[in-house]
């Protein structure tokens, strides 16, 4: 499915985004510009922006309040990624070397922070207190949710539930402010916004839960980085965790955890889930996950973005990365 075809309402917006994310590395300290290019030159779906946009249109459209708060949305979501790398000493991300694999830790963290501060620029420029505030709780959110992860890695104890707030934290937390924030700076009633921001909830967990499928059946040319990843740093995904309620007395993730030296067991976990009914039966969830999303926005006005947000959520069940 072609995005830039579920994307077509926004699409000239999109790019007036994009364009303004690039003006960010234009700065009078060349290695600072240098970090920028590199960090922001990416690519990617831009599925946040988009959710933003898409989420204005139900009511009264303000492109340019909507394009801060993109905007700032995209900068923290890099910088998570950028603060990731460096934590997970990952050498590759979408196919290009990291901050972190050309300069090391300690510019990694600190370009991560000056897009942290560069996205609290962004959204003041919405001049919308409620957004500024959710902006500022998602940030805490997404750093608990990673102290979690830090916390409980090669943990083989941990149940849906905290599995799904972890993910919530990782990934959902943004989704939800990319829809909501939409909502708000739309003007749209409040019964809407809770109903964008639902939507964005529910689609960030099916988006994650299709990520943590991925890392074991992706190739390293789909997914921009080694396969097995997650599983390498001992984060325990919904695969792995299906895979150990299975064989809960032995299995090669239970055995990696008890010896996170032994990397045999990461391949040897990623043939038995690929080798077994555990695939599909992850993708159910997500599926499950993308029909609540779609749910939450059936009686919401305007069709073209309505449909959409259906057609999104299909593309982030079928997608290969």
């Amino acid at each position: 499915m072609d995005l830039s075809r579920i994307y077509e309402s926004i699409n000239e917006d999109l790019v007036r985004v994009e364009e303004a994310l690039k003006t960010i590395s234009e700065v009078d300290f060349p290695w600072l510009g240098q970090l920028l290019s590199q960090g922001l030159g990416r690519g990617g779906k831009r599925i946040r922006p988009a959710l933003t946009l898409l989420a204005g249109k139900f009511y009264t459209y303000r492109f340019l309040f909507l394009m801060h708060m993109a905007m700032a949305i995209e900068l923290m979501h890099t910088a998570t990624l950028i603060h990731d790398d460096a934590i997970d000493k990952s050498d590759t991300r979408r196919g290009r070397p990291t901050i972190y694999k050309l300069w090391g830790v300690e510019p990694a963290i600190l370009l991560g922070d000056y897009l942290f501060a560069r996205a609290g620029v962004a959204v003041s420029d919405t001049k919308n207190n409620r957004c500024i505030r959710i902006f500022s709780e998602t940030l805490m959110t997404i750093s608990r949710g990673e102290l979690n992860q830090y916390n409980n890695a090669f943990n083989i104890n941990q149940g849906r539930e905290e599995y799904l707030q972890r993910i919530f934290g990782k990934t959902a937390s943004l989704f939800s402010l990319s829809t909501e924030s939409g909502g708000i700076l739309s003007s749209a009633p409040e019964e809407s916004i809770q109903k964008l921001k639902n939507y964005g909830r529910e689609l960030g967990i099916a988006f994650q839960i299709v990520d943590d499928i991925l890392d074991f059946i992706g190739t390293e040319e789909e997914l921009g980085k080694p396969a097995g990843s997650d599983l390498a740093q001992g984060t325990l995904t919904l695969p792995a965790m299906l895979l150990n309620e299975r064989y809960p007395e032995d299995n090669p993730v239970k055995r990696l955890f008890q010896n996170r030296k032994d990397m045999k067991n990461v391949e040897l976990a990623m043939d038995q889930i690929r080798n077994s009914s555990i695939v599909d039966e992850c993708y159910q969830t997500a599926k499950e996950y993308c029909d609540r999303a779609c749910q939450q926005i059936q009686d919401l006005p305007g069709d073209s973005s309505r449909q959409a947000l259906i057609e999104l959520a299909d593309f982030v069940v079928k997608r290969k990365n």
